[in-house]
């Protein structure tokens, strides 16, 4: 048998290149052909070699096709069929090779193009983030530089504001000063005016009670006349009511004695809160303090003059009293209603007592004749009624004259006023009064403080504070604030009742009663907002001093 041809050596082989990461795929396994072992290349074990991405493209394997060729010549087939055969499969593995290698080199440069692609992406993302950082710490550079300079130009402006603040309010309290003075000095104008026209009516009224005096004993002559000749039971009964009269007249000088001692003490102890209001104010004030302290005095003696009036009215009362006592048992009565009308509610209750005690008794010690001399009395009573009514009429429109007359000279004032000051109300401080007690030189505002304590002490408000006022407490201090319509502005507590419940309903009171009288015209002229400052005392009923 002719020996199998060797491997062709003499063909170079091509160089052996190192593979990539990734390996080729193994080209599979030819099957058997009928050929001699001998003659049998060694392809179907050799692995196909790795290519570098880089490599040419791969040739015609030579060796493959000349070993065929010098089988041909040295051996003879049995058949030509089976020669084919060979040659065909050959040339099958051959391009099973060929498809390997271009698989691998396909596959090496996907590889390639893709670790191209992820290194040049992760590179872009570097420099984008890396610019990123950049611009961001640029903006924040620029934000921090425009917020210091928004801060400095913020603590400039703060800076410039709070100097024009410091000048306006220099401004203003130099203003205010100038105002409050000139507001004292019309102040004391007005008191001495109104002291002269107050004398010019005590003096009218000293006339009038003159000739009611006059008539009183004319009256009392007659009824001294017609008592004379009643039976000497009635002249009993007459004497009986007499001291009955007189204890009765002595009670009620008593009970004027004590309110007087009261209204005095509270008067003592209104000035010595405002002295101590005073005091507290010099320590923040004190630019103002002199000012302050000469509207105290002008205030003080204002009501020392006032007081002093009132007393002297009060004495020209009684006198009256005294003298229509002596006038007729009925007309007694009526100068017990004009005292109850002045005195305490407590002093009003006795009255109606004493009152209908003396009537009891008139009607038992009497009698029938008692029932006549009580008719008759009722008759005189009646008429002297009338004129008492009558002479009140007059005096009430000799009143209203003189209020028409001070209201003309009070609008000449305010329009001299608005035409020499002409300030906005948040920079002047004639359109807030403040009253802290019962004497003020302007008599509009007394007259009104008046009237609002009394709708809160003559409606049932007691019964809002009932329980809270049973406990232990001191008598509070209260200022509330009206303003011109009526309406409740501030209610402010200057010192507290130390008890909490107690404090709300007296809130709680101001506000349930308003709200209150406008102010009249006068006094809306001249200001916008009235505080009003009193002592809370509770008994029977709510109670201001």
């Amino acid at each position: 048998m002719p020996s199998a041809p060797s491997a062709p050596a003499a063909e170079p082989a091509p160089a052996e290149i190192t593979p990539p990461a990734t390996p080729a795929p193994a080209v599979a396994a030819a099957p058997s052909v009928p050929v001699p072992e001998a003659a049998e290349p060694s392809v179907q074990e050799a692995a196909p070699p790795s290519v570098p991405p880089n490599a040419p493209p791969p040739r015609e394997l030579p060796a493959a096709v000349a070993l065929v060729e010098r089988a041909e010549p040295e051996t003879q087939p049995p058949d030509t069929a089976r020669l084919e055969l060979e040659r065909q499969e050959a040339a099958r593995q051959e391009a099973v090779q060929q498809e390997a290698v271009r698989q691998a080199l396909a596959q090496v440069e996907a590889t390639r193009q893709e670790a191209e692609r992820q290194e040049a992406a992760r590179q872009a993302a570097l420099l984008e983030e890396a610019t990123r950082q950049e611009v961001a710490l640029a903006e924040t550079s620029r934000l921090e530089v425009e917020r210091q300079g928004a801060a400095r130009r913020k603590a400039a402006e703060v800076d410039a504001a709070k100097q024009q603040e410091a000048e306006r309010q220099a401004a203003a309290q130099q203003e205010a000063a100038r105002q409050e003075a000139a507001r004292q000095e019309a102040a004391r104008a007005e008191a001495a005016r109104l002291e002269a026209e107050r004398q010019a009516v005590a003096q009218q009224a000293a006339e009038q009670q003159e000739v009611a005096r006059q008539q009183a004993q004319q009256a009392e002559s007659e009824r001294q006349a017609q008592a004379q000749r009643q039976a000497t039971a009635q002249q009993a009964a007459t004497q009986q009511e007499a001291a009955r009269q007189e204890a009765a007249r002595a009670e009620a000088e008593r009970l004027e004695a004590q309110r007087q001692a009261t209204a005095q003490q509270e008067a003592a102890r209104q000035q010595a809160a405002q002295a101590e209001a005073a005091r507290q104010a010099e320590a923040q004030r004190q630019a103002a303090a002199r000012l302050e302290a000469e509207r105290q005095a002008a205030t003080q003696q204002a009501a020392a003059q006032q007081e002093a009036a009132r007393q002297q009215a009060a004495q020209a009362e009684a006198a009256r009293q005294e003298a229509a006592r002596q006038a007729a048992a009925q007309q007694a009565a009526a100068q017990q209603e004009a005292a109850r009308q002045q005195a305490a509610q407590a002093a009003q209750a006795e009255a109606s007592r004493l009152e209908a005690e003396r009537q009891a008794a008139a009607q038992q010690a009497a009698g029938q004749q008692d029932s006549a001399r009580q008719q008759a009395a009722q008759s005189e009573a009646a008429r002297l009624q009338a004129e008492r009514q009558a002479e009140e009429a007059k005096r009430e429109e000799r009143l209203r004259a003189i209020g028409r007359q001070l209201n003309e000279e009070a609008d000449r004032r305010d329009a001299a006023a608005k035409a020499a000051n002409q300030l906005p109300y948040s920079l002047s401080t004639a359109r807030r009064a403040r009253l802290f007690g019962r004497a003020d030189p302007n008599a509009e505002l007394v007259l009104y403080a008046e009237a609002w304590a009394r709708k809160i002490q003559m409606n049932m408000t007691l019964d809002l504070i009932r329980d809270a006022a049973k406990q232990p407490h001191t008598q509070p201090v209260v200022t509330v604030a009206i303003r011109s319509d009526g309406s409740v502005e501030t209610v402010t507590f200057v010192s507290s009742s130390g008890v909490p419940a107690l404090d709300e309903g007296i809130e709680r009171i101001v506000r349930s009663q308003a709200n209150y009288p406008a102010f009249p015209p006068a006094l809306a002229r001249q200001y916008d907002v009235v505080e009003i400052r009193r002592t809370w005392h509770f008994d029977v009923a709510v109670r201001l001093y």
